[in-house]
């Protein structure tokens, strides 16, 4: 994830064209932050320590980033017309990506993945007070049905780590603030949103780096070449896989691409079963397809809302 990684970020004007070529890139990108996950979860088998891992995935996602657009769009796009709110978004991604990470060393990466839908539910049912939008009883219920899904991956007996569950809920709950953060910077450039999200973790872990790398250099020095592939590669995804969003966004309306969002386990399941053999087992599929079907059916619902008379444009999330 990343689901995440938004996330990874969204553009808030869709353009009126395009629309297949913005699920592709969609598509794509889903499959991008899969590989992102996927390679986090391996260098960390491989003892590389959470804050080191980090650090590549933003250390390298901002310098590619940064290569890419400044040549194009110039150091304009770093300025931010709300930098607390970027900081607050920052600062929620990276503590998206610790949590997402933590979980990722307990719990296998569908189910992981899967409990990361719960995040725009949590959204929509906070929306109320937060973002000071109407009361509406069918994000409440669907809301409850995803958390009956969820309930169901995370079952007793169901062989999940306890303690892996307890941190996939905690980033769901951190992707719900980052997709908050995010409307209120709604204003700001994509680029300059997935500027500021690689930077802040950048700072804070360079930061600490005197503190995390020395007992880290032992594990480091002991890394097969593939491994360092696969380190330095989480941030190349992840920028690359934030990037395709933000092309998908261009291309299509956003309540055109939610349904495909939970493609995004299956590109999850995939690597999981490719990478470590593991395939969700009959009932983790029941509440996964209860997590897909509360969301999509309440994106169905937002979006004919959104469409009737006299009713406000709904905005697009960024991540």
């Amino acid at each position: 994830m990343n689901p995440a990684d938004s996330g990874r970020t969204r553009a808030d004007a869709p353009a009126a064209s395009g629309p297949m070529l913005g699920v592709l890139f969609l598509v794509l990108s889903m499959w991008v932050l899969s590989c992102l996950d996927a390679s986090g979860k391996w260098v960390m088998s491989a003892g590389v320590p959470l804050l080191v891992l980090s650090w590549f995935r933003y250390a390298v996602h901002l310098v590619l980033v940064l290569a890419l657009v400044l040549p194009a769009r110039g150091l304009g796009i770093v300025r931010s017309k709300k930098p607390r709110e970027q900081i607050l978004r920052g600062g929620s991604m990276f503590l998206a990506t610790l949590m997402f990470f933590t979980t990722l060393s307990y719990i296998p990466q569908a189910e992981a993945t899967a409990i990361n839908f719960l995040a725009p539910l949590l959204v929509l049912s906070a929306a109320p007070w937060i973002l000071r939008e109407p009361a509406r009883l069918s994000r409440f219920v669907a809301a409850g049905v995803a958390f009956v899904g969820v309930v169901i991956v995370i079952r007793p007996g169901g062989g999940l780590d306890p303690v892996g569950t307890l941190f996939g809920l905690l980033t769901a709950c951190c992707f719900a603030v980052q997709f908050i953060a995010t409307r209120r910077v709604a204003g700001d450039d994509p680029f300059t949103s997935l500027i500021w999200s690689g930077a802040v973790g950048t700072v804070v872990l360079t930061l600490a780096l005197p503190f995390i790398l020395p007992p880290a250099m032992p594990v480091l020095r002991a890394l097969a070449p593939q491994d360092w592939l696969l380190l330095i590669s989480t941030g190349i995804t992840g920028g690359l896989g934030h990037l395709f969003q933000i092309a998908a966004y261009r291309r299509a309306p956003a309540s055109t691409l939610a349904p495909f969002v939970y493609l995004q386990i299956i590109s999850a399941t995939a690597v999981g079963w490719l990478v470590w053999g593991h395939f969700p087992d009959a009932l983790t599929w029941l509440g996964i397809a209860i997590i897909c079907a509360s969301g999509i059916c309440i994106g169905v619902v937002e979006w004919r809302r959104g469409r009737a008379p006299g009713a406000p444009l709904a905005d697009a999330r960024a991540r």
